[in-house]
């Protein structure tokens, strides 16, 4: 029989009295591309770090293509030909690409010979796997498409056979992750053994030969992908039955709530960050903004949050917002009836060192409930955060843990249940369920319905687009800082959106998908 390219045997690893993986046995067959699937805090990435030696398990054993393999670190898991792609690129943006893919695998103190035998290989490479890039273009000034190449060609110039990759799609339009995924089936004809770690099923589904299943640091389950649905899958990830789509009714708009017009935003390195938006949201609608992430929409949602400054006119309710002034802040907003989700939870959201009950309270501090003559009521705050904890379904139910000891779902479900809870008028959220796994995405869509349906006005940006079509009531697509177009999504489908994500206004011809790329690298990559 032939030897699992990989095989992990009882491997177990604890941090602190928090068992992250428990007697883990997993066997990934060679020319396969195997999926691994679970919640947030099922254990996937300690056990993938495991395996690049990022970490050392507390016991098991790690067998590669049938032998015994001690990986202490990641320099000896490339030696053992294992590559990994992180969710989170690991390039220096102002190297160029040849740069990059020769980074920390020199021949010697001397350069030039290492990049003109790089530049030879990278181009063999780039031909047999269709990983087309120029090598001598600057990280900063490609895509995030072509910056995925780029991490893979950098694993294939290691000679990884083993490649594994983290949530690949998250920052893809729809037609670049169609490309990727033709790539990693030219890299398994090949006989490349790919590990797939993402939490969309449709993806485990259309790509997986194999699919593993984790739950509370265990190994619950490994299917033939062809034998399963989406349905089983996660059940067998949330140990319950998910609804896997979004229930909810027609909307019912009332009165405008929030209208936009001629927003402008400049940085502060000069770039144009918004040019001219436009837009409004009702009371009973969600409006969804979607776009690949640096088009604009972070920039938008922190002028209406309060965290930046614009031009332009903005009404809440009929009256005008404070754009640049002494009234420009986010308390101001928060006043003014507007919540604000934003989309980084641990830069923005949260203080990671802080207590939960104490992140609950955070930008409500004036609140009558929360106030004891001249001081803070701390435990009318720790009464209000144990209450939102039980209501948001927040694991563990321990408003006294630190908000870094929290899973990244559980971070997200304090932060929504902080702002939702504030019964707004207009609710800014962003990403909503980046990185968060199923269980707890079908609840987060719950409670925003929930809002919409009381009357409340949603301002949703997700560059996920079954979030943005299942949700959203009307769809907004913005590039390079403006809006391409608005749509209902009865009326479109994810080629559509996409295209016009990538700055492509004419959708019904066909467009390669260097021609996306360029566009896109043209909208982000000049600005970083």
């Amino acid at each position: 029989m032939t030897a699992p390219a990989i095989e992990l045997k009882g491997i177990s690893k604890s941090f602190g009295p928090v068992q992250a993986n428990k007697d883990i046995a997993i066997r990934v067959m060679p020319g396969t591309i195997h999926g691994i699937i679970g919640e947030n805090g099922a254990g996937k990435s300690t056990l993938m770090s495991i395996l690049y030696g990022f970490y050392k398990a507390d016991t098991g054993e790690i067998f590669i293509r049938g032998e015994r393999t001690e990986i202490p670190d990641s320099q000896a898991a490339i030696r053992a030909g294992i590559g990994m792609v992180f969710q989170h690129f690991k390039l220096v943006q102002n190297f160029t690409v040849l740069e990059n893919i020769v980074l920390g695998a020199e021949d010697g103190a001397l350069l030039k010979g290492s990049l003109s035998k790089a530049r030879t290989l990278l181009k063999q490479l780039s031909e047999e796997y269709e990983l087309h890039v120029d090598p001598d273009a600057k990280i900063e000034d490609l895509g995030v498409g072509m910056q995925q190449r780029v991490e893979i060609l950098k694993a294939l110039y290691r000679r990884a056979d083993i490649l594994i990759l983290d949530e690949p799609t998250g920052v893809l339009t729809p037609a670049e992750a169609d490309h990727l995924f033709r790539i990693l089936e030219g890299l398994k004809r090949e006989g490349k053994t790919i590990i797939l770690i993402t939490h969309k099923l449709r993806e485990i589904m259309e790509t997986t030969d194999t699919v593993s299943v984790m739950r509370r640091g265990e190994m619950t389950a490994t299917v033939k992908t062809a034998e399963t649905t989406p349905q089983e899958l996660a059940e067998l990830m949330v140990g319950r039955e998910v609804l896997l789509r979004v229930d909810k009714q027609a909307a019912t708009p009332g009165e405008t709530v929030l209208n936009v017009e001629n927003l402008q935003v400049v940085d502060g390195s000069g770039v144009e960050r918004l040019r001219g938006i436009s837009l409004n949201v009702k009371r009973g609608e969600i409006l969804g903004i979607c776009g690949v992430a640096g088009n604009g929409q972070s920039e938008l949602l922190e002028v209406l949050g309060g965290m930046r400054p614009g031009k332009g006119r903005v009404t809440v309710n009929g009256q005008e917002l404070d754009l640049t002034g002494a009234e420009s802040d986010a308390r101001t907003r928060r006043r003014r009836g507007i919540a604000h989700v934003p989309e980084d939870r641990q830069e923005e959201g949260l203080i990671m060192d802080f207590f939960a009950w104490e992140n609950v309270a955070f930008g409500y501090h004036d609140d009558a409930r929360y106030q004891r003559g001249a001081m803070m009521n701390n435990d009318a705050i720790r009464e209000d955060a144990e209450a939102k904890i039980a209501k948001f379904d927040v694991r563990p139910a321990n408003c006294w843990l630190k908000a870094k000891n929290f899973s990244g779902g559980n971070q997200q479900k304090i932060v929504i249940a902080r702002e939702l809870e504030r019964n707004p008028d207009l609710l800014l959220v962003g990403q909503p369920t980046r990185g968060v796994d199923i269980g707890a995405i079908e609840f987060i869509h719950e409670q925003i319905v929930a809002l919409r349906d009381a009357g409340k006005a949603v301002l949703l940006v997700s560059v996920e687009l079954d979030e943005i079509l299942s949700l959203s009531d009307r769809i907004a697509v913005i590039f390079d800082g403006r809006i391409m177009g608005e749509r209902l999504p009865s009326e479109t489908d994810e080629r559509e959106l996409g295209l016009l994500m990538a700055g492509i206004t004419d959708t019904d011809k066909d467009h390669s998908v260097d021609e996306i790329e360029e566009n896109l690298a043209h909208a982000t990559g000049k600005a970083g």
